[in-house]
């Protein structure tokens, strides 16, 4: 468990016993939002390509002015797709990039970051947050980190009021995600 602004963290508690043995492979990306400020922890060893997509994305802006288009109570939140309609996005290899599906990582509870895709092998640039423990994703969705901070964030996007569509009624838009060089490893 760890202390943080919304008490002892149980939440992202499932992943805390993956261990990044490589510093120069730990990075956090910060989300800067219309509803507050969330910080992920990328799994660089588990998932290097992963990652470096995702990484290199909000460096060269690609997720700012976007929007979370799907938003499951209890389930997940969705993002990343700079059409907003869930079908757009593309990663830095190409339109489509192989999965990396590591089996010790687990969705197994809420604050889990992984790749949204539309079926094996198809990632883009689309993420989700899980919002509960969620198995049945287990073996069909890239897990490249965690929510590292700001999980009640997180938890209020999950509540927003959305459309037959599990579309947002009123827009949560990314306003800027770039990474914490604060908090990055030194360059060797």
């Amino acid at each position: 468990s760890t202390q943080s602004t919304w008490g002892t963290v149980h939440l992202c508690d499932p992943c805390r016993h993956i261990q990044q043995t490589d510093t120069q492979m730990t990075s956090f990306i910060v989300f800067e939002t219309s509803m507050g400020k969330f910080e992920v922890e990328l799994y660089g060893n588990h998932s290097p390509r992963t990652c470096r997509n995702f990484q290199e994305l909000a460096r060269r802006g690609y997720y700012n002015n976007t929007i979370f288009h799907r938003v499951i109570r209890d389930f997940m939140i969705q993002g990343g797709d700079p059409t907003a309609t869930g079908r757009g996005g593309e990663s830095i290899y190409g339109p489509r990039f192989e999965d990396e599906i590591h089996p010790q990582l687990k969705h197994t509870g809420a604050g889990i970051l992984s790749m949204a895709n539309a079926g094996p092998n198809t990632n883009g640039s689309q993420f989700f947050i899980t919002l509960a423990p969620t198995p049945h994703l287990d073996g069909k969705h890239t897990i490249f980190g965690r929510v590292a901070s700001g999980m009640s964030t997180v938890k209020r996007m999950g509540n927003v009021i959305t459309d037959a569509n599990d579309r947002p009624q009123e827009a949560i838009r990314i306003l800027r995600a770039y990474e914490d060089h604060d908090k990055a490893p030194p360059a060797v």
